[in-house]
């Protein structure tokens, strides 16, 4: 499938308390599976995603520096939490607290990755909202060679500064 640009809009949608977003990829980030909540948030049929790369929900106000860790995280075959702003097919956007998992065969070979994304707590939200500005704008001062590099950087300057891990910041706020 030829994904097209579509604009991000400034009409937020919500998701509702029991509302549970799931997803599955293969190893190169292409989507295999969808649950309709997925397919109802993104606005795309189940035919327009299954085989396309998961990042065609990525808005554009995320950081490429929270993809790079989280793909370096799941590479380490370890879970990883994070509040993602996706972009619906009509250009909206929606919030989730995102679980990410390594998945593997019944003989331990990782064959893919198991997404479950819920309602974010709106403190999260707020928490992570500056601190991923801060990170865009850090990606665009260093230029698309360097970007993810200091983005990162500057995510772990932020954990520094705070005294805990990622996995901690992430899960109390």
């Amino acid at each position: 499938m030829n994904q097209t640009t579509v604009a991000a809009a400034q009409r937020e949608r919500v998701m509702r308390e029991d509302d549970f977003l799931v997803s599955k990829t293969d190893l190169k980030g292409r989507i295999t599976y969808g649950n309709r909540i997925f397919i109802e948030y993104s606005g795309y049929s189940e035919t327009e995603l299954l085989g396309t790369q998961h990042n065609i929900v990525r808005h554009p106000d995320m950081p490429r520096g929270v993809f790079k860790f989280l793909w370096d995280t799941l590479e380490a075959r370890q879970e990883c939490f994070a509040y993602v702003k996706n972009r619906s097919k009509d250009g909206s956007f929606y919030w989730v607290f995102a679980n990410v998992t390594p998945s593997f065969t019944a003989a331990g070979v990782l064959d893919g990755y198991f997404s479950v994304r819920r309602k974010p707590r709106a403190s999260g939200i707020a928490a992570v909202s500056g601190l991923y500005r801060q990170m865009l704008q850090a990606e665009q001062e260093a230029g698309p060679k360097n970007a993810c590099a200091a983005s990162i950087a500057l995510l772990q300057q932020a954990l520094a500064q705070l005294g805990v891990s990622y996995e901690a910041f992430i899960l109390s706020i």
